[in-house]
């Protein structure tokens, strides 16, 4: 038994949760925003970055080229759909968006969401603590392990766990303070 053989499933939490506060809106531009809308085109929902470039030419502003235009429309309506509160403005051949200036309430309310993704992902690194620490008392219990190994394993689950959720923290306290800086 190795801690370190779960290390992927500790790595898969982190990224989910990396890929998860990108999407929140800043007041800045960020291609992540919109990338992984699903857009239903030909038959089958494509996410975004897939069927377009996507680029952030100033500060406030997503362009979004798709590389078919008769999809225009359909990006454009699920840009709509996807409730990222943005009006796109088709301007020839590609989708703008401007970003407004968050609000101070705005600013609040996605704080608020981050700290929920912070805690799902915590849940989700307490589950696969929790799923370790069986597999190492019924290792114990079939005598695959003695005592002093449970105990030495345990410690190390801990400590690598509170290393996981310091990383989430530190994720969450930087999307924080993104947020807050006008």
């Amino acid at each position: 038994m190795n801690i370190e053989n779960f290390s992927k499933e500790f790595g898969q939490a982190i990224d989910f949760l990396k890929n998860e506060i990108a999407q929140i809106r800043t007041g800045r531009a960020n291609p992540a925003m919109v990338e992984n809308i699903l857009i239903e085109s030909y038959g089958t929902k494509t996410p975004l970055k897939q069927l377009s470039s996507i680029s952030v030419p100033e500060a406030r502003t997503i362009i979004i080229q798709p590389w078919d235009k008769n999809i225009l429309k359909d990006v454009e309506k699920s840009i709509i759909t996807a409730r990222l509160n943005l009006s796109p403005a088709v301007d020839g051949g590609a989708i703008r968006l401007n970003i407004p200036p968050l609000t101070e309430e705005n600013r609040k309310e996605l704080v608020k969401m981050v700290g929920e993704k912070v805690e799902k992902t915590k849940i989700s690194l307490r589950q696969i603590r929790d799923k370790i620490k069986d597999q190492i008392l019924k290792e114990e219990k079939n005598k695959q392990i003695t005592e002093d190994d449970r105990y030495d394993l345990i410690k190390d689950l801990d400590d690598t766990i509170k290393e996981y959720n310091e990383k989430v923290d530190n994720l969450g306290a930087e999307k924080e303070k993104e947020i807050m800086t006008i």
